[in-house]
């Protein structure tokens, strides 16, 4: 519901102001950054299916990879807004940079709750939490992941 109002009042903004700024993003930053999420929903169901199969250092593996994606479309991330503000062009800049920062700065405390959720999957798997009845949470943390890639992708 939250992305659902900020997609909105962007749409409503958008709609009407006599002109939007452009060419203020890297469209490359970006591409890289989305390549680097829908990798990293690829991880996290490798890492799913290898866990309900009872294959845990191979799950566990494949949600470390599943981090280090997510913190380095973090990095990128930080080297895109450093370039922003070095500019001058922070959210008091423009409409259209104050709702890309809440939003991308909102995702990103998204990403970071789904790296806590990652790590507490791999810890309940070095711990033997799981077994072929029972990777629940596994599951529910690669809903939760998908959901932030497909919000990013949006």
């Amino acid at each position: 519901m939250l992305f659902g109002a900020l997609f909105s009042t962007y749409i409503i903004l958008r709609v009407g102001a006599p002109e939007w700024p452009h060419g203020e993003l890297s469209v490359l930053l970006g591409t890289i950054n989305t390549v680097i999420l829908i990798s990293s929903s690829v991880t996290m169901v490798l890492s799913w299916a290898n866990l309900k199969m009872n294959n845990f250092a191979k799950g566990r593996l494949f949600l470390l990879v599943t981090i280090v994606l997510s913190a380095i479309f973090l990095v990128n991330k930080y080297f895109e807004y450093a370039a922003h503000f070095a500019t001058g062009e922070g959210p008091w800049h423009s409409t259209f940079l104050a709702i890309y920062f809440t939003m991308t700065g909102l995702h990103a405390l998204h990403m970071i709750i789904g790296i806590g959720l990652m790590l507490v999957i791999t810890w309940m798997s070095m711990k033997g939490k799981f077994d072929e009845h029972y990777y629940t949470p596994v599951e529910m943390a690669g809903l939760y992941w998908h959901f932030v890639d497909i919000v990013w992708i949006f």
